[in-house]
């Protein structure tokens, strides 16, 4: 059957936009211009190009494989479909700005190959203006098509939540902003296939924006409950109780828990650099510099919790308990458990880790021991942190096994451990 959907880019925003098309009954081609290094041939033959694992699961990606989803590494079918959707990572560089390269290669080769009336979407984290000022001039050279004109094309601010079960693609409204009305119109018909509920936005600027707005809505709430948790700690007050009592307000507040970092994909943006005509926004970049401090203060906490028992860091046992950015997904990315254990390690420490999603972890290229029997490891440390709380996990019987226990995400029993 020829697919009716292209999909470029195959990690944590194609993989999810792919399965919600499948599932709707369009087939998609999935195409990427270039795996990521931290991806693994997938153990069903290792197609080309690999699968994320780390996004779907084995049994999700069979699924979609018999369904209608065609993954290849040849872009000749980006020709003849009617949707083409990039959805490649834009990582921020080394000078803190978006790289676009990926976003760049893969509108080259989708215009080598565009047809008339063919729309084209972007999903990609990108700033606003990316889509008039970057992608269309792209396309355009390309494929001598004219945007607005011969082919649609329009921005969409991807709302994939990895492992949500409550918020799932066809339940959460779908942002559209075309170049044109009528563009707009072409992206909203797709994206009603596959969503319950289509927002038009003003044009592909606004769309963009809203991606912005939501990212660092996030990263700015996150940094002001870090830093309340710092404050409450230092004050002898129970933070968790606090955020318990203040999100029954049912106005006015929205209720964000610390943790030891922040992790995932979403990169904040406060539009610092040359190339943005526009004042930086402050409080994001002071988000982030809070943010970045937290695993630096989870050392520190670690560090006094085994000096009020007798204990140095240096050659004490630590159990890191969940290595993933998030709970119950195996994605790593930007997880804050890497720095926490490169720093336990520069200090002496003796480091292990249990993760049921992660069945092996490097740290400073050296493989870190994984604990096979959780609560003989717990029991065995001198500290165990929890980083992440996975589903899987018994709070209450790691508690009462581990000799010291620091809780990084207030979801044990209260008064069974030490929280951040």
């Amino acid at each position: 059957m020829p697919a009716d959907l292209a999909v470029i880019g195959l990690g944590h925003l194609g993989l999810p936009l792919a399965q919600a098309a499948v599932a709707a009954g369009i087939a998609t081609l999935g195409h990427d211009p270039g795996p990521a290094p931290d991806r693994s041939p997938a153990p069903w033959g290792d197609p080309a190009p690999p699968l994320d694992t780390g996004v779907l699961s084995t049994a999700e990606l069979r699924r979609m494989l018999a369904t209608g989803f065609t993954p290849t590494a040849d872009p000749k079918g980006l020709g003849r479909v009617r949707t083409a959707v990039i959805c490649v990572p834009a990582p921020r560089g080394a000078d803190g700005s978006p790289d676009l390269a990926q976003v760049g290669d893969a509108a080259r080769v989708l215009a080598a190959r565009l047809r008339p009336h063919t729309t084209v979407i972007l999903e990609s984290p990108v700033p606003p203006g990316t889509t008039e000022d970057f992608l269309l001039p792209l396309l355009e050279e390309g494929s001598g098509l004219r945007a607005g004109r011969d082919f649609h094309l329009a921005y969409s601010p991807s709302r994939i939540d990895p492992g949500n079960r409550d918020h799932r693609y066809t339940a959460t409204p779908k942002v559209i902003g075309g170049l044109t009305p009528a563009c707009t119109e072409s992206a909203a018909a797709f994206y009603g296939r596959l969503t319950d509920k289509v927002v038009r936005a003003r044009g592909t600027r606004e769309a963009e924006t809203v991606q912005l707005l939501e990212t660092n809505f996030r990263h700015v709430n996150i940094a002001l409950v870090n830093e309340m948790a710092v404050l409450c700690h230092d004050l002898g007050v129970d933070l968790w109780d606090v955020v318990r009592c203040a999100e029954t307000k049912p106005f006015g507040f929205q209720a964000f828990r610390p943790g030891p970092g922040v992790g995932g994909h979403g990169v904040p943006q406060d539009l610092a650099g040359p190339q943005y005509a526009v004042r930086p926004l402050r409080m994001v970049e002071l988000a982030q510099q809070v943010n970045s401090q937290m695993p630096r203060y989870v050392i520190q906490r670690a560090a006094a919790l085994l000096n009020e028992h007798g204990k140095s860091a240096r050659g004490a046992r630590v159990l890191l308990l969940g290595v993933t950015y998030k709970p119950d997904v195996p994605d790593q990315q930007g997880s804050p458990a890497q720095e926490i254990a490169t720093r336990l390690m520069e200090l002496g420490a003796s480091v292990s880790y249990h993760d049921p999603y992660v069945p092996a972890w490097s740290v400073l290229d050296r493989p870190v021991p994984r604990a096979d029997s959780l609560y003989d490891s717990a029991a065995d440390a001198d500290l165990t942190l929890l980083l992440q709380h996975h589903r899987t996990y018994d709070l209450q019987g790691l508690a009462v096994k581990a000799q010291l226990l620091l809780d990084t995400r207030g979801t044990t029993p209260t008064g069974s451990a030490h929280r951040l």
